[in-house]
């Protein structure tokens, strides 16, 4: 990935400092046994030994491996630090283009699970993974060569012992791994879903009695886990069995053929010692094989899970040659023909509407009729089969995205209130401004008493979705701040939700008004006030018909 290439000298280093841990370490107990073994045979009389020179390669080889391994918890902490937070950033650089309409055939929990789960699992590759395989290789080679060059026939035996440690047992344990990791990340994912929506619809499933039943699939989707967890240990533990078992075999076979040398005198006994000694430090090094090569696959399957995601297309993609977007224009659906990607059936046929500049148009229909496909297209969230949409008889395709969403003020149907203030929340739409805007876009709405009535005011804390307000408050809320945004054209979808009529009659005569001179497109299913807008249309069948 693009992200590791950025930090490919941090990462190296990390991995050389790792090897140099390793190497100090696995020297100093060779070294050790060396000393040990000479000393003991030279006893403790013994006249002309040299104590001084081993005790100083144990000491300068203690400060080694306690500087490297500092050394490398550094650099690898703050490099893996680096790559946790431009993982994400590269992971919602690439979605957000596709947001939100590319990523409706997600569930927000699946979401959820690949930016926590599996970038973590994937930031997670240097320290766990790719470090102590290639230290460990590193290690391996040094050990094998040092070796064999004072006892080739057991410099032959270690390397064959690693290639089994190394590769033999990882590939009989994890040749069919790679699905078993991808399901595991699948039933993890499955989890986090089902708990997060059974945590955000909490109130409907109490309010039908379905509580039990959700706790029943939050039960089963753990049991889900919980296997795919045993299978996994399972396979660790036996990785683990079978490590232990070849060390048993060969770390006395490797004792013979030392002691065997020493005593035809190919080697000295110190030296067989100290070759023993360093083939332990090397076994014991080589233990985390196993957990190093469930990680690695594991990053994999969130890899994949993570370019299931990225490798999606937008629905609208920019110009090569972006045109610029006048000022204050005339917005124009000519004979559009549209369905969704994964639906073959026309919301939209040859449906046609002229909205001039400073009118308000209201929008009708059934529900499923097409009237959020037609603020979907006017946003240029995706692009129509046919026809086209205009915008000062430019089709809204020859602009760029973000010149084109710059023009324009958006209220959803679920548009979101912020975990903060209302000043936060009010300072989305419009970040310079000052509190006297904000109490008038308040009054715009019929929020401004309710706010001033709060002991902080503006820095009153509303809580996420608006938890300390009703749902009315939190319309109007977002509905202020939309108005804020300084734009030619504003487009709400059901900016009454959740309020009385009379209270929604009141806030549309105050909308219109506060509107000005912006072009407004409006879709309502309440019968609106008269003056509220210029014109009233309804979809049928995929038609535009002005309303009477």
């Amino acid at each position: 990935m693009n992200v590791f290439r950025l930090h490919a000298r941090s990462i190296a280093m990390t991995i050389l400092l790792l090897l140099l841990t390793l190497l100090a370490g696995t020297a100093l107990l060779g070294l050790a046994g060396h000393f040990l073994t000479a000393a003991a045979l030279a006893g403790v009389t013994a006249m002309g030994f040299n104590f001084f020179g081993p005790s100083a390669g144990i000491r300068a080889l203690t400060f080694v491996r306690i500087l490297s391994r500092y050394a490398e918890k550094l650099v690898g902490h703050d490099v893996t630090l680096r790559l946790a937070r431009d993982l994400r950033v590269d992971f919602f650089r690439k979605v957000l283009p596709l947001a939100p309409l590319g990523l409706g055939r997600h569930r927000v929990g699946d979401l959820l699970a690949r930016l926590v789960a599996d970038i973590e699992n994937v930031d997670g590759l240097l320290v766990r993974a790719a470090g102590p395989l290639l230290a460990l290789s590193g290690l391996g080679l040094t050990a094998v060569v040092v070796t064999g060059l004072l006892l080739p026939i057991a410099g032959a035996l270690l390397a064959l012992v690693l290639v089994s440690l190394g590769v033999g047992i990882p590939y009989v344990i994890v040749r069919s791994a790679n699905n078993v990791e991808t399901a595991r990340a699948h039933a993890r994912a499955d989890l986090r879903t089902a708990v997060l929506e059974g945590l955000e619809g909490a109130t409907d499933l109490a309010a039908l009695e379905a509580t039990g039943a959700w706790i029943e699939h939050i039960d089963a989707a753990t049991a889900q886990v919980a296997r795919r967890e045993r299978e996994r240990k399972a396979r660790l533990s036996l990785g683990t069995a079978l490590h232990a078992s070849v060390v048993a075999v060969s770390l006395p076979a490797m004792l013979w053929l030392l002691l065997d040398a020493a005593y035809d005198g190919r080697l000295s006994p110190a030296a067989a010692g100290g070759l023993f000694f360093m083939t332990v430090a090397v076994y014991e090094a080589a233990a985390g094989i196993g957990l190093a090569w469930q990680s690695l696959l594991a990053a994999r399957a969130s890899q994949q899970r993570l370019r299931q995601i990225t490798a999606l297309t937008p629905l609208a993609m920019d110009a090569a040659m972006a045109y610029p977007v006048p000022p204050h224009a005339e917005l124009e659906f000519r004979e559009v023909r549209f369905h969704w990607p994964d639906d073959a059936r026309e919301v939209l046929r040859e449906a046609s509407l002229r909205v001039a500049p400073g009118q308000r148009v209201a929008l009708g229909g059934d529900s499923g009729a097409g009237k959020s496909s037609l603020l979907a297209l006017a946003l240029r969230l995706c692009d129509p089969q046919s026809g086209s949409v205009r915008y000062g008889g430019v089709d809204l395709r020859q602009f760029a995205q973000a010149d084109w969403h710059a023009q324009i003020a958006w209220l959803p149907q679920d548009a979101a209130v912020f975990a903060g203030s209302v000043r936060d929340n009010l300072l989305m739409g419009a970040p310079g401004a000052d509190d006297a805007r904000l109490w008038q876009a308040l009054s715009q709405v019929k929020m401004e008493g309710a706010i001033r009535a709060l002991p902080e005011g503006l820095d009153a804390w509303v809580g996420e979705n608006g938890a300390t307000l009703s749902a009315g408050q939190s319309r109007r809320i977002a509905l202020a701040r939309a108005l804020l945004r300084d734009t030619p054209l504003l487009l709400l979808d059901e900016p009454t939700e959740g309020l009385d009529t009379d209270t929604a009659n009141e806030l549309l005569l105050d909308l219109a008004q506060a509107s000005g001179s912006r072009t407004v497109l409006m879709i309502s299913h309440d019968e609106l006030p008269a003056g509220m807008v210029h014109a009233s249309y309804r979809l049928i069948d995929g038609h535009l018909a002005l309303k009477k």
